[in-house]
């Protein structure tokens, strides 16, 4: 029996899959993820919902990271976890995809039936009038009022961020919304701030349709994506879980695969019985 025998006969076996994915898919994106093998954190804790909307410091030290960050994030590619997931969606063996991610590399792969369960760092939207703009757009402003911090490197840190401490934040212009003057904030969900319920609501409809849940890639430490295994559990679906190290569901899986995350999902790109189309030409 082939390494990947075991998950492969739980995919055939549970052909109405609801997927949820954590950073673990994106590394070899070369996105950094924030937790150890033992589901530790790697860094300080991302910044709050509470404490960028409330201190304007806190979102200029934000704001002079991401500009950097973004240079490279705003540039990544899919892998191959990215594309076997998407071959499993094009068999018509995905419920829904549901990521703890805010990349949107599961959609640049093919995928579509997809949640982003804490938004997408690629749009940014005004706390005030709810008006939105690419993160591309801002980059341009954020580099044009800042041109001796766009010339700064950093190292790689999740999520754009980057690892860039010491100098004197308060420098840093950062612009308003330009149609009501009110707080520009990336749409993602922050540490404290809550998941829109519609998103919510969706994705436990998908779960009710679902035979199976497969986790790829996620520690589930965090609640929003873990309260969704307490549900499948409930419910008694099996789950099959990809992940290096510990994951918060370990007691309550039927199988779990610790190889990364390419190479335990690689023969979805092979394998003749969930064969797809074409890849997309992104994918490496």
């Amino acid at each position: 029996m082939t390494e990947s025998a075991p998950l492969r006969d739980f995919l055939h076996r549970h052909p109405r899959l609801f997927v949820l994915t954590g950073a673990g898919c994106s590394t070899s994106s070369g996105i950094p993820d924030y937790r150890d093998a033992d589901g530790q954190w790697k860094r300080a804790q991302p910044v709050t919902f509470q404490a960028f909307t409330g201190s304007h410091a806190t979102r200029q030290r934000y704001w002079a990271r991401s500009l950097i960050g973004w240079r490279t994030f705003g540039r990544v590619q899919p892998n191959g976890t990215h594309a076997a997931l998407a071959r499993l969606e094009a068999q018509g063996r995905s419920e829904l995809l549901l990521t703890q991610n805010v990349d949107r590399l599961h959609q640049a792969a093919g995928s579509r039936r997809v949640i982003d369960l804490h938004g997408r760092l690629d749009v940014v939207r005004c706390l005030r009038c709810d008006a939105t703009l690419p993160r591309e757009a801002l980059q341009a402003e954020l580099a044009r009022r800042n041109p001796d911090w766009a010339a700064l490197d950093a190292a790689e840190a999740p999520d754009g961020d980057a690892d860039l401490d010491g100098p004197d934040f308060s420098t840093f212009d950062i612009p308003d919304c330009a149609q009501c003057g009110g707080l520009l904030k990336p749409d993602v969900v922050f540490f404290g701030e809550n998941v829109p319920k519609p998103r919510v609501e969706e994705a436990f409809a998908a779960l009710e349709r679902a035979d199976a849940m497969l986790i790829v890639g996620s520690s589930l430490m965090v609640w929003s994506g873990f309260r969704f295994v307490q549900a499948a559990a409930r419910a008694g679906l099996p789950m099959a879980a990809v992940n290096l190290g510990r994951t918060r569901a370990d007691a309550l899986l039927s199988l779990k695969v610790e190889q990364p995350c390419t190479e335990a999902l690689a023969f979805l790109l092979h394998d003749p019985a969930l064969a797809g189309s074409a890849l997309p030409s992104t994918v490496s």
